[in-house]
């Protein structure tokens, strides 16, 4: 599903990942730790084609983004879902308008398109905000519109970057619930996060650590917060 070999990239002077040979194999689940500023969401956004590829060979879900055209890469995040950081939602849209958007760009039949959006937003326990524009959410809120709108495609791989940041605990058990659930059916999954509980829900998850760009496997200790 995800295989990167001697992948290097920089911002400017600073090195953010260094020779990071990695490979996931389909329908893992993957949690991807370190303390901040070793290089996730560097790595997570090179692996959706958000970056490029500045040094050495990446392939994600059967495309080679040494090689992948920009006009493209729509292909790619067709496979690959991503949860970011920073929501990316459409605040003067409502919750069930930007759940729904990616599959009309896939062009799903509108009553396919409501049975699944119902779906998600239940499961979030977001349906009672369906027709609310998210600009009236609250950040928590938001952050799972933001979840909702990327595992409605049923993707091949979803990367999510802290998607439990602005959870309650119980809101972000019920969340991993809700990645459990996609990974059973196939999903291929890997998880950014500080978080040690939601690590330990999944016992049967691959862990691996960034620290200073450095792919490590397994948690590894930097003397900073995982």
């Amino acid at each position: 599903m995800i295989t990167t070999s001697k992948l290097s990239y920089s911002f400017g002077k600073q090195l953010a990942l260094k020779d990071v040979n990695f490979c996931m194999k389909q329908g893992e689940f993957v949690f991807l730790c370190g303390p901040s500023g070793a290089g996730k969401t560097t790595f997570m956004r090179i692996l959706h084609g958000a970056l490029p590829v500045q040094r050495g060979k990446v392939d994600v879900a059967g495309y080679d983004l040494n090689t992948l055209p920009e006009r493209r890469k729509h292909l790619l995040r067709r496979d690959v879902s991503v949860v970011f950081q920073d929501f990316k939602i459409l605040t003067n849209q409502t919750v069930f308008a930007n759940v729904a958007l990616p599959l009309k760009v896939r062009g799903i039949p509108r009553h396919i398109i409501e049975k699944r959006v119902r779906a998600v937003l239940r499961s979030l326990h977001l349906d009672h905000k369906a027709m609310s524009p998210c600009e009236e959410l609250s950040g928590g809120e938001q952050q799972r519109v933001a979840v909702a709108r990327a595992v409605v495609v049923k993707p091949k791989l979803l990367l999510a970057d802290e998607p439990t940041g602005n959870l309650d605990y119980e809101l972000s058990m019920r969340m991993m619930d809700i990645f459990q659930q996609f990974h059973k059916f196939g999903t291929s999954i890997m998880i950014a996060t500080h978080n040690r509980e939601i690590m330990e829900r999944m016992s049967g998850a691959r862990i691996v650590t960034l620290h200073d760009g450095v792919m490590h496997e397994g948690c590894v200790e930097t003397g900073g917060s995982l």
